[in-house]
Order: C-alpha cells, then sequence, then structure tokens
C-alpha cells in the first residue's frame, strides 16, 4: 500500500497561504468547541524517521490554546515503564475530558521496531489486538482518536539527514542508527505497512500524509483534524436535539438459581484452628512475598462483596506479615470529580503495581457492574460493554506476568444484618455503617443479579474469581490465605 502512494504531492505559496488563512481560525473556533462539549481528543504521529512529525506538530498546536493540549514525546521506558503491563504508560497518559494529548510516537513504536529487528519474544497478533482493544475502548467511551502516518521515500530522508549534517546546529540530530534506519528502509516500509492494514478501523483509521511538501502535509493534517472534530461535534449536537430513550431493560440474563445459591455458608473453623492455620499461613505469606520481590512476579488481588462482608479484615490478615515497603492496599470509593474526566479503568491502571510487587483493591473496577449498573450512575451501554473492558485489562495484566485473583466475600442476608446492629452498638464501629448500607439491602435481589452476571462473564483462566463462604470469619481469612499463597507457589513453578 505505502510504496503505491504519490510522494510527490505539492502545494504553491499562493495556495497554501489562502487555505491557512482560513484553516487556522477555524481550527481554533473548533477547538474551544471540542473544549465546551468536554471531548477527549488524542492525536497521534507515527513515520519514518525525518518526516517532519515534530516540525509538523508544533505547526498544528500554534492555532491552539496552550492551556488545554499537551504533547508527550515516545522514547525508550524508562525503567519505571518496563516493570509494568506495556499500555500502562499509555493510560497514565491519557487526556481528561475537553483535553488534547499529542503523541509524537505512541503505542505503536514497539511492535514496528521489533518486525524490523526481528525480535520473535514480540508476538505481532497479541500487541496489535491489546492495541485495537485500547483504542476501541476508549472511542466507545468518548475519546476521539486521530491518527497520522508521515511518509517519505527513502531518497528524501537521506536528503534530509545530508542537510541536518551539514549544519553544525544541527548536526548532532542525526546518529548513525538514523542511516541504519534509511540503509533498512525497505523493512520499516513493510513494518509500517502491516501496522497500517492491521490497526486501520473505523473507530481510529490512519490518515497517510505525504510529507514530501512541508506545505502539503501541514494542509492535510490541519484540515483533517478540523474535519474530524467538526463532524464529531455536529453529531454530539444532533444527539443532544433528539429525546433520551428513558427505558430501562431488565438483566440480560434472567437466572432461574444464582451461582451463589450453591455456595455452603455453613463451613466454619474453631478458634484454636483457625489460629494455628492463621499463623501458619501468615508465615508462610511472608516468605512468597519476598520471592515474588526477587523474581519480579506483579499480583493484582480484588475483594468484592457484600457490605460487611469481611473485605478487610481479611485484607488485614493477608497483609499481616508481608514487607510494607512490596503491598498497597486501594480503598475504592465513588470517583471524584477528576476521576470522572477519564475513562473508568484510568484511575485504576494508574494503580497497578510494578514488577514484584502487590496491588490490593478494596473494591474495584467492578464497581461498574454493580452498583453503578444498579443506581443508575453509568447508561446500560456503559456496565454492558465493561465485562469486555475488564476482561481486556486483565489478561493484558496477566500477559505482563501478574498474578490476578478476585474474591467474592460472600455472606447471607441474616449474618449481614447481624454485623450491621453490631456495628451500630459498637462505638469503636459505627462509623463502619451508613444509611446507605441499610437501603442497599432492599436491593439484594438486584445485587445477586448482577454479581451472577459479573461472575459468569468476567471469571477466567488468568483471572478467576474465588467465592468466599464468609458467615463465619475465621474460616473467610483463612480461605483467602490459602488461595493467594496456592496461587503464588504455582506461578513459581
Amino acid at each position: 500500500m505505502l510504496e503505491k502512494m504519490n510522494l510527490e504531492k505539492k502545494m504553491s505559496k499562493k495556495e497554501y497561504k489562502r487555505i491557512m488563512k482560513e484553516l487556522e481560525p477555524r481550527l481554533a473556533l473548533l477547538q474551544r468547541r471540542q473544549k465546551d462539549a468536554k471531548i477527549p481528543v488524542i492525536i497521534l504521529f507515527e513515520g519514518f524517521g525525518a518526516s517532519g512529525k515534530g516540525t509538523l506538530i508544533n505547526e498544528l498546536i500554534q492555532p491552539m490554546d496552550p492551556r488545554s493540549f499537551k504533547v508527550f514525546t515516545i522514547q525508550k521506558p524508562v525503567e519505571e515503564e518496563t516493570m509494568r503491563p506495556y499500555l500502562w504508560r499509555f493510560w497514565t497518559k491519557l487526556p481528561e475530558k475537553g483535553r488534547i494529548h499529542i503523541f509524537d510516537r505512541s503505542w505503536y513504536k514497539k511492535k514496528v521496531k521489533s518486525c524490523v529487528e526481528n525480535e520473535d519474544n514480540v508476538s505481532s497478533d497479541t500487541i496489535y489486538q491489546d492495541i485495537l482493544d485500547f483504542e476501541e475502548d476508549l472511542t466507545k467511551d468518548g475519546m476521539l482518536i486521530i491518527k497520522f502516518f508521515l511518509h517519505i521515500s527513502q531518497k528524501e530522508q537521506a536528503k534530509r539527514f545530508r542537510n541536518l549534517e551539514s549544519n553544525k546546529e544541527t548536526k548532532w540530530r542525526v546518529h548513525e542508527k538514523d542511516w541504519k534506519h534509511n540503509r533498512d528502509y525497505d523493512k520499516w516500509l513493510k513494518a509500517y505497512d502491516e501496522m497500517i492494514q492491521k490497526t486501520d478501523t473505523s473507530f481510529a483509521p490512519w490518515t497517510i500524509v505525504e510529507a514530501t511538501d512541508r506545505e502539503y502535509a501541514k494542509v492535510k493534517i490541519l484540515s483533517t483534524v478540523a474535519d474530524i472534530l467538526s463532524e464529531r461535534l455536529d453529531k454530539e449536537e444532533k444527539e443532544e436535539k433528539q429525546p433520551a430513550d428513558e427505558t430501562k431493560s431488565e438483566a440480560v440474563f434472567d437466572f432461574s438459581s444464582s451461582v451463589l445459591d450453591g455456595i455452603d455458608l455453613s463451613k466454619s473453623l474453631t478458634k484454636t484452628v483457625y489460629k494455628k492455620k492463621c499463623n501458619e499461613l501468615q508465615k508462610r505469606m511472608s516468605l512468597l512475598h519476598s520471592e515474588l520481590y526477587k523474581r519480579r512476579i506483579p499480583m493484582v488481588l480484588c475483594f468484592e462483596g457484600w457490605d460487611a462482608g469481611g473485605k478487610g479484615g481479611a485484607i488485614r490478615r493477608l497483609t499481616k506479615m508481608m514487607d510494607p515497603r512490596g503491598y498497597e492496599v486501594i480503598p475504592v470509593a465513588a470517583p471524584n470529580a477528576v476521576e470522572k474526566g477519564y475513562h473508568y479503568l484510568w484511575r485504576f491502571w494508574t494503580h497497578m503495581p510494578k514488577a514484584g510487587h502487590v496491588a490490593i483493591f478494596d473494591r474495584s473496577w467492578y464497581g461498574r457492574v454493580m452498583v453503578e449498573r444498579i443506581e443508575g450512575f453509568c447508561s446500560e451501554e456503559e456496565w454492558k460493554r465493561a465485562y469486555n473492558e475488564i476482561n481486556r485489562m486483565e489478561s493484558q495484566l496477566a500477559d505482563a506476568g501478574a498474578i490476578v485473583i478476585k474474591f467474592w466475600m460472600h455472606i447471607d442476608p441474616d449474618e449481614q444484618k447481624r454485623r450491621f446492629e453490631e456495628r451500630m452498638e459498637n462505638p469503636a464501629k459505627q462509623w463502619k455503617i451508613t444509611e446507605e448500607d441499610w437501603r442497599n439491602r432492599e436491593k439484594w435481589d438486584d445485587y445477586v443479579k448482577a454479581v451472577d452476571e459479573m461472575i459468569l462473564r468476567t471469571s477466567t483462566s488468568h483471572a478467576p474469581w474465588v467465592i468466599v463462604e464468609g458467615n463465619d470469619k475465621l474460616y473467610a481469612r483463612v480461605k483467602v490465605l490459602e488461595t493467594v499463597i496456592e496461587a503464588i507457589e504455582e506461578k513459581l513453578k
């Protein structure tokens, strides 16, 4: 595809000035509208070395309000980034609603480079599929992604390298690796061709820019951004004028019985047995935690369950003998004003552990398909697509080497009521009980349906759900410890 493009396209100075006279103020106006509409935008640039990415990015941002955009240059990952899942470094650079983030190179860089250098350890299908999933999840949540590939010929690239070297002020910008890039031009061309073919989608299409003539390239880039912004803004304004559909559908599945029905909540331990087991398991957990650090294996633990289901107690016993420098407990409440400005998974990606560390989530991203679904804090479309988005995220964590375990702390309504009343009578525990906790009991059946669907749709071999029989707190705490230890030992094999 790329080799068939006409790279000799040019634009006269007169035509360039005429178009830019109208285009720049148009782009400035559209950016203000985009900011007011709170549309997050990513504009990324890929292309051959010396194709003019830096210059053209600078030309693009000139008409824009500098308070509303940020430019990222993607270089070789730093140590902190190498110790996380590959896409972590990009999740943490996402724009807030109403802002524009511009990337000089992007999440495509690693795969293209690996193709040219014949690195067999980087699977094309895996990385490109992860990228497609990433871009699709973002666009479905409202992100606008504009992708540019800047194309020049091998001859033009060599010419630009020579021009840079001939000037003592720019000579430093050309290195031997750049000339190797030029010698390997055909390999890069093939790798870029594959990149475009595999990731050109309706939700995030590529725009190929013939970049030999700078004026032509600039006009094409600014025109494309302006046209895409205009189309998106017009679409949103049209949708705002249409009456909203107030009908609410029932749950996707109508279960005659719940996956929770078969859980034996009579399981229990005596205090003597509990103390002996707990002490042994905690010592074992301490040793295994050190082993995780030495082997650079990350672990993500997610605790969900009924109010007063015993999440906090289980977490405290699990971490009692762990090195506090190697784990973090993340309590998850309703998203704050800043967090609401991003894709709902963004706030969880920012807490994912680096290699050798443990992240323990007290409540998690599953709030999307439970409380947010039931209370109407997100749309039906949003919670329905969340199952797939969550599975993709957890798959990427596992692919990066992480142990991922999700606990549902299960108790029955009578036990919950007993614990609520106990908390109300105990001054030291009264802070744990709220009116909302009592109100949520009235929606117990709704939550059972949501939990059913959640477990069935998101329990995978790489990120399983473990239902913990929690009527007896002692039994529950031991089961959590045993489950985590077993998973670590299996991983260490």
